[in-house]
């Protein structure tokens, strides 16, 4: 980074249904000062929330009840007004097969559970830190070549 470049925080909206896992994984992303983090308990609930945060990077547990991950990440891709935000996967389930699934849908990254707490703000910073280099070589909010998946 440049000297005197002013840091733009990352937004990041992250969606548990357990809410132990919820409040490790909001008090790990809050470690790095570069991110402003949200965290909710549903995907009804994250797509409430949108249109007043307008996150950066939505990352979303697979398994809810209502409103599962791919589901609430289909509901955002088919509104213009969010369908640009970056979603990441945050699952139990990321072994190769379903990590190839979650690209498919669109996603840009998959972390692992159990997710080590001391990690995930690094690791979510990474998959922010690889947007903002596509966007700015591509000189497009293009996300498609940049896809991370982080397992423990």
């Amino acid at each position: 980074m440049s000297q005197g470049a002013e840091v733009v925080p990352c937004r990041v909206l992250y969606v548990d249904d357990d809410p132990d896992v919820r409040q490790i994984a909001g008090m790990a992303l809050r470690l790095n000062n570069d991110m402003q983090v949200e965290t909710c308990s549903s995907g009804e609930e994250a797509l409430a929330i949108l249109p007043r945060l307008m996150p950066d990077l939505v990352v979303l547990d697979v398994m809810m009840p209502g409103l599962d991950g791919p589901t609430t990440l289909a509901r955002i891709r088919a509104n213009p007004l969010y369908s640009h935000i970056p979603v990441a996967f945050m699952t139990a389930k990321a072994l190769p097969r379903e990590v190839e699934r979650f690209m498919a849908l669109g996603a840009i990254g998959v972390i692992g559970k159990p997710f080590d707490p001391m990690l995930l703000a690094g690791q979510v910073a990474a998959l922010w830190l690889a947007l903002s280099t596509a966007s700015r070589r591509l000189q497009t909010p293009s996300v498609a070549d940049q896809r991370l998946v982080f397992r423990r």
